[in-house]
């Protein structure tokens, strides 16, 4: 495993700051609404910027714009710096959210240096899909998603998971075709798309608190945030949504806990951040 020095880890947000400023350019050309958020969100408002120790950025779209954007990549994005990952364009793909990537990088996370796609320094494009406003019903979604994601995340657990019968297991769930896995994946997106609801969430990545969503309010409006001495959208409930997500967010959490992502292999490159923000 490398592990990453301060050098490197602003290398790699100077990386993916552009590839930000490249969504928030075609998203203003476009008409499409994003936000930043997560912990993304979370450093604008404490550090206007990277959380000092963090290693990727999140960007989420409610479902109808996030289609609006990955249409918009085929004819919009700068093809000669970036490509743009997710299910439908991109063979092997094991995930159910989009991701940005930087040509001429590597950023080989551990454990997933089989999977047969290119794999640069990314920011990651989600998706958020209504689910039922009922606690009970919610709670059931959770449990489908759960299901879905982990015979998506077997492909990576076989190999992964410290215990040796869930690597089994993986490897049981890894027989599953995964053109049936996304079919069913997209007949989940297509119900979603039908329901009215105050609740919204990422479908194919874990949504850790009791609620088992988050409001659909918080991404639905948006107010111009300062990021790296550059604006972006950001949530213009951020207080509300960082407390729910985060609790006390302004402070700084344990240094035991200021992890980075365990990456095999890395390839970088220098960019000047003056550059980007003319």
């Amino acid at each position: 495993m490398i592990c990453l020095d301060e050098k490197m880890l602003r290398q790699l947000q100077v990386i993916e700051l552009e590839m930000m400023i490249e969504v928030e350019r075609i998203c203003k050309k476009c008409g499409i609404q994003y936000n930043i958020i997560a912990g993304t969100l979370l450093g604008a408002v404490r550090h206007k910027g990277f959380i000092p120790w963090d290693d990727d950025a999140d960007i989420a779209m409610l479902r109808p714009e996030y289609e609006k954007f990955r249409k918009a990549c085929e004819t919009e994005l700068d093809q000669s710096r970036f490509y743009f990952q997710d299910h439908r364009n991109t063979k092997g793909y094991r995930w159910g959210y989009g991701k940005l990537r930087r040509k001429d990088t590597l950023f080989l996370r551990e454990f997933q240096e089989h999977m047969p796609y290119e794999q640069g320094v990314f920011i990651d494009i989600f998706p958020m899909d209504a689910i039922p406003n009922s606690k009970i019903l919610r709670t059931f979604k959770n449990f489908e998603c759960f299901c879905v994601r982990k015979i998506l995340w077997s492909k990576v657990g076989k190999i992964a998971d410290r215990n040796a019968l869930k690597r089994k297991w993986y490897a049981l769930l890894d027989k599953i075709p995964e053109d049936m896995v996304y079919r069913y994946y997209n007949k989940m997106i297509y119900k979603s798309t039908r329901l009215k609801s105050q609740w919204v969430r990422k479908l194919m990545f874990p949504t850790p608190n009791k609620e088992c969503g988050y409001l659909r309010k918080w991404y639905a409006h948006s107010i111009d945030m300062e990021f790296e001495n550059i604006i972006f959208k950001g949530m213009r409930d951020y207080k509300e949504y960082l407390s729910f997500k985060f609790g006390n967010y302004m402070s700084l959490p344990p240094e035991n806990e200021r992890k980075v992502h365990p990456v095999s292999d890395i390839k970088l490159i220098d960019l000047d951040i003056n550059t980007l923000k003319k």
